[in-house]
């Protein structure tokens, strides 16, 4: 999920639109207010934050995800239509993992959305993640639905921790087989559909937070 704090609707509509043409799914907000409130429901894997925002402005909310635990390493990447040099020096030195200028090309706004998750992936030394009622600790192999401990196998774990790295992004069977059972693995992508039949059965009622999207193959989400 990625979260949207932009205040003008039309570039708030047209960037959420997009990215969610992409495989995205995003939610956008028009200020800091509703921004927290959705912040304490879940957290994002990615913010898009506009400086010029009613009321509490995006550096403000810059300093406030960076000095907070849960949010520190959390990747930011400013929108604004301030393009001068301090401003942008203000920004990263706060925290911003990346800057873009208004006006800004859709497809440029993709790509570096893509390569700053990328870079977020490899450097996560936290292992551990939550989506709802779910929590999956990788070093330690365990995974809880509501507070009690689910037994999976390897591959069941193994795409568990896929799916929920990616959580938002729908992922096709192939890219599930090639990603969690390897490249020279001879079966038919129906076992992917085995192995989410059974996961969704043992985690319970969190197993709707692996969606079935028509067509495509699963992604990851809040239950709805």
């Amino acid at each position: 999920m990625i979260y949207l704090v932009e205040d003008e609707t039309d570039i708030r509509e047209l960037v959420a639109y997009t990215l969610r043409s992409t495989g995205f799914d995003v939610l956008g907000f028009p200020d800091a207010q509703c921004l927290w409130a959705a912040m304490n429901e879940r957290l994002p894997r990615l913010i898009l934050l506009d400086i010029m925002l009613p009321g509490e402005d995006g550096l403000e909310v810059l300093k406030k995800l960076r000095t907070s635990p849960s949010t520190r390493k959390l990747p930011v990447m400013l929108l604004t239509a301030k393009g001068t040099e301090h401003d942008k020096v203000m920004g990263l030195d706060l925290g911003a993992d990346d800057y873009l200028p208004k006006p800004f090309g859709m497809m440029e706004l993709v790509a570096r959305v893509k390569s700053l998750l990328r870079r977020a992936e490899s450097q996560d030394d936290e292992t551990r993640y939550t989506l709802g009622g779910l929590i999956v600790d990788v070093p330690r192999h365990l995974a809880t639905a509501n507070g009690a401990e689910i037994t999976l196998t390897i591959k069941e774990f193994d795409l568990l921790v896929y799916l929920l790295k990616n959580a938002g992004i729908v992922l096709t069977r192939n890219q599930i087989l090639e990603e969690v059972w390897g490249y020279d693995f001879d079966g038919e992508t129906r076992t992917v559909d085995v192995h989410v039949r059974t996961l969704r059965s043992k985690l319970g009622k969190c197993g709707d937070i692996i969606q079935t999207v028509r067509g495509l193959g699963y992604k990851a989400g809040a239950a709805v």
